[in-house]
């Protein structure tokens, strides 16, 4: 059981890191602000950190982690698309941005309770996870 909770949420982790780094560089061709751009591009840095090591604790698994679902990665973008042809925005940004943070957080808050029986050292990648996107959501409230 505590193999399989912890495989399953690392999967999911491994699932959000990756939409989280995509939504980002969805968005980094069109900010206009520098501080939000350093903001933006040190959370994919961190992102692209944790995502070594959540596929480093996979390998040790033998599995090869998990992709976004595509329905969810397709619709964000066009989310993204839309709203940026309407709207070309940092505050457009800021409010697609704020909006995937917190499905992230609450998306892997879920899968921490529901993976209760996965081993600490993967309860602590969805936490820092978790942590990271809180934060980013909170950089970017400042351009709504």
């Amino acid at each position: 059981m505590i193999e399989q909770d912890t495989v399953r949420l690392l999967r999911e982790c491994d699932a959000g890191v990756k939409m989280g780094t995509a939504s980002i560089d969805d968005v980094l061709d069109f900010v206009r602000s520098e501080e939000m751009r350093a903001h933006l591009v040190h959370s994919k840095e961190e992102h692209n950190s944790l995502e070594g090591e959540i596929e480093a604790a996979l390998h040790r698994f033998h599995d090869e982690g998990k992709e976004p679902n595509p329905i969810a990665k397709s619709m964000s973008w066009m989310k993204t698309n839309v709203m940026l042809k309407m709207h070309e925005s940092d505050n457009t940004i800021a409010d697609l941005m704020t909006d995937g943070c917190d499905m992230g957080v609450k998306s892997l808050s879920r899968y921490l309770n529901e993976y209760k029986a996965a081993d600490e050292s993967a309860k602590d990648i969805a936490k820092k996870l978790i942590h990271m996107e809180e934060t980013l959501g909170q950089q970017m409230r400042a351009y709504l």
